[in-house]
């Protein structure tokens, strides 16, 4: 590690009259729970993982293991981005172990799932802010980050993600990128430019990212711009499925001797498409913007008992219309949603402490957030305007032993408030004639409550062994408590349940990897029991526009927020195994296998639950070659809920050569240049997913060819 910022990369929010402290990704060689950082108090750090011309970068196809955590991290390294050229973070993280997304609109609407678990339960941060949007509130909304401008993409479960909150209880992906700069380039000045176009759709992307900065001040400046038609599935063309997206960022960070302080502007605005059913009928669009402002800092005394004071602040406003043709036949505005938030975390870590038993570190942190949603048209019907507010204090510790093992110890207290609209339903949410449901003004007030606990140790050979435990306590979400009417998109009637009680949640889980030599391997099974699940429940009535319609119309599917208990079993593993030396590199074998297992304890399965998947192949990689063929297979998912269908398996036959020149930037002006070509479902076949509300209505896209290009100075 180097530098201040070789603990966990994360920035920060201000916006608006909230403090928050929203603490650090892990990074790929930290530990996940930990963003100590003992090491040296040079102000700025050297770039993180990312393309094959950033130190420490991981180079193209090898699996980044992250040997030394207490929790599975899955990394998508910046060189893994520019090949797939990915338009949403669902897109980047569909067919890693243990991940999936919700694909409502593929290429624009497609949040990620871990392990099963999506929306409130999966926090979504950039640079360790959240992302400030409304896709948690609705399936169809898109999540408001470019992964093209990202550095890497991680994704953390299991106890590390009990820093960033109850709402973290699923797990954390978050987007690192260097708009608020956290290193200056050797020379003073690179950058990168990527561009693609995919076949399957008429994809059209680029990117470019510019960093430069001297002794005391760092500079970044990104921008990117997306577009794509109605893309073909095996099927034909996947009517109304056309998205377009732009944006970027400017930021900078003053660097002073103990220290650093940093700042950051960013703006992202899209235009995408619905596809299925209705809402491809009524030519269902959606045009989300947002403008969010982070900032970072961190100071380093001279001596005494802290060693570091690290901030995190920031801030948004988001906004997106539901375009379409309503009712009365014209097409226009139908709904409106709007979100205002600001987060931020303050974060002290103690000096190393020796003791009898070995070297102590640690931190504590306090955070607060507040959020406002507001909705208009259609959409004031769906959901009244709420005021979430959480403050919380937390507290890590890590005690280093003898031998290769190391212990650690969590725990968080936060205090929710949640204010909106309750409205009291009939029992079984069928229409009184004559009646119409009170609405009524509330407040719920929650107290949570999260301690993990974990042991790591290293075994020979460069295996490390990992046990955690953890309990954690969710509070409700707004929109799961005060929900009340139709939402045309997703084409459900969605009622909320104001008198929902925590989600508790005790979890287990052992992992073994290696990230070192010929052999890599990341393995990790964990078993998880719910007291009071919150899920959508299916009630089987169809509905219109109004209460009054449940039971007499067709249009929209009623759904329940409900509790449960629940339990959630599984299993990810990914390896890889270099297998004959050619030149520089090697030739080399692959293989990957996951699922998850969730049933309540009626013996009837939780709902929208993605498949067993297997999957392997070959590569190779030698002077500057990179090839892979690879195919993954998706077993049919027939542990459904009541009123779903059984989700056919699929088989994703993919393959890729790529080839990366080093140039003299003297003479050229670019350090590496490189070209490739991707192919996906290459058998065309047809697939869908079961964690989709649309899975019956929406076929993902069929074979498809990307080029890529990608040019680093």
């Amino acid at each position: 590690m180097c530098g201040v910022w070789s603990a966990p990369n994360a920035g920060a929010v201000l916006l608006g009259a909230a403090v928050a402290l929203a603490g650090p990704a892990a990074r790929a060689e930290d530990i996940a729970l930990d963003t100590i950082d003992v090491a040296s108090p040079s102000p700025i750090a050297k770039p993180s993982s990312g393309g094959a011309g950033a130190p420490g970068a991981v180079p193209a196809g090898v699996l980044p293991v992250v040997a030394t955590t207490f929790s599975p991290v899955t990394v998508v390294t910046q060189a893994d981005i520019v090949r797939q050229q990915p338009r949403t973070l669902g897109d980047a993280l569909f067919d890693r172990p243990g991940l999936s997304a919700t694909t409502y609109a593929p290429g624009a609407a497609s949040r990620p799932i871990i392990r099963g678990l999506d929306t409130s339960r999966v926090r979504i941060q950039e640079n360790g802010i959240g992302v400030h949007d409304v896709s948690d509130l609705g399936e169809d909304h898109a999540v408001p980050i470019n992964p093209l401008v990202a550095n890497r993409i991680e994704v953390i479960r299991g106890p590390a993600s009990l820093r960033y909150g109850s709402q973290a209880i699923g797990g954390v992906v978050s987007a690192e990128n260097n708009r608020i700069p956290t290193f200056v380039p050797p020379t003073g000045l690179a950058g990168q430019v990527t561009t693609g176009y995919s076949a399957v759709d008429n994809g059209r992307n680029v990117a470019a990212t510019v960093d430069a900065g001297g002794p005391s001040a760092a500079f970044h400046a990104d921008a990117f711009k997306t577009a794509a038609d109605s893309y073909n599935t095996p099927l034909g063309i996947q009517r109304n499925s056309a998205n377009e997206s732009q944006g970027g960022a400017v930021g900078m960070s003053y660097l002073f001797d103990r220290g650093f302080v940093g700042l950051s502007f960013s703006h992202y605005d899209a235009l995408y498409q619905i596809p299925g059913g209705e809402s491809a009928e009524s030519r269902t669009r959606l045009d989300p913007t947002q403008d969010k402002l982070q900032a970072k800092g961190e100071y380093r005394p001279v001596d005494g008992p802290i060693e570091v004071i690290r901030f995190w602040l920031g801030g948004s406003t988001y906004r997106h219309n539901e375009i379409g043709i309503g009712s009365d036949g014209i097409d226009g505005i139908q709904a409106t949603f709007k979100s205002r938030e600001a987060e931020g975390r303050l974060e002290i870590q103690h000096v190393p402490v020796v003791t009898s038993l070995g070297t102590l570190t640690g931190a504590l942190g306090i955070q607060a957030d507040r959020r406002l949603i507001g909705t208009a048209g259609e959409a004031g019907g769906l959901l009244a305007p709420t005021d979430s507010r959480n403050n919380a204090v937390y507290l890590f510790e890590e005690l280093r032993l003898d031998q290769g093992l190391r212990l650690q110890a969590a725990g968080r207290l936060e205090g929710a408030r949640s204010t909106g609209t309750a409205t009291l339903f009939p029992g079984d949410y069928v229409p009184v004639e004559g009646e119409d449901p009170l609405a009524y003004g509330r407040r719920r007030r929650f107290a949570p409550k999260s301690v993990s606990f974990g042991a790591l140790q290293d075994l020979s050979s460069g295996f490390v062994a990992s046990l955690t435990g953890q309990y954690v306590e969710r509070a409700p979400s707004a929109f799961e408590l005060y929900s009340r009417g139709p939402h045309d998109a997703t084409e459900t009637f969605e009622i909320g349940d104001p008198n929902l009680k925590k989600e508790r949640a005790r979890t287990i889980e052992a992992s073994i990897r290696r990230a070192e030599g010929p052999f890599r391997l990341d393995a990790t099974g964990y078993y998880t029991r719910y007291t009071g699940f919150i899920y959508k429940r299916l009630t089987g009535l169809r509905c219109g526009d109004d209460f009054g319609s449940c039971g007499s119309d067709d249009e929209l599917a009623q759904v329940v927020y409900s509790q449960q208990n629940a339990t959630f079993y599984g299993a990810e593993i990914a390896s890889q195994l270099d297998l004959v030396a050619i030149s520089n590199g090697f030739a080399g074998i692959e293989a990957q296998y996951d699922f998850v297992r969730a049933t309540f304890d009626d013996g009837s399965s939780v709902p929208r639950i993605p498949p067993h998947r297997v999957g392997g192949g070959v590569f190779l990689r030698a002077d500057g070659w990179f090839a892979r063929l690879n195919l993954l297979h998706a077993f049919p998912h027939t542990e459904i809920a009541p009123y779903e269908t059984v989700t056919p398996g699929y088989d994703n036959l993919r393959a890729e050569i790529s080839y990366t020149q080093a140039f003299d930037p003297v003479v050229t002006g670019w350090s590496e240049v490189t070209l490739g070509l991707q192919g996906t479902n290459l058998l065309n076949d047809v697939i869908r997913n079961s964690a989709s509300f649309k899975k019956d209505e929406i076929v993902l896209p069929g074979r498809n060819v990307r080029l890529f290009l990608t040019a680093r100075f």
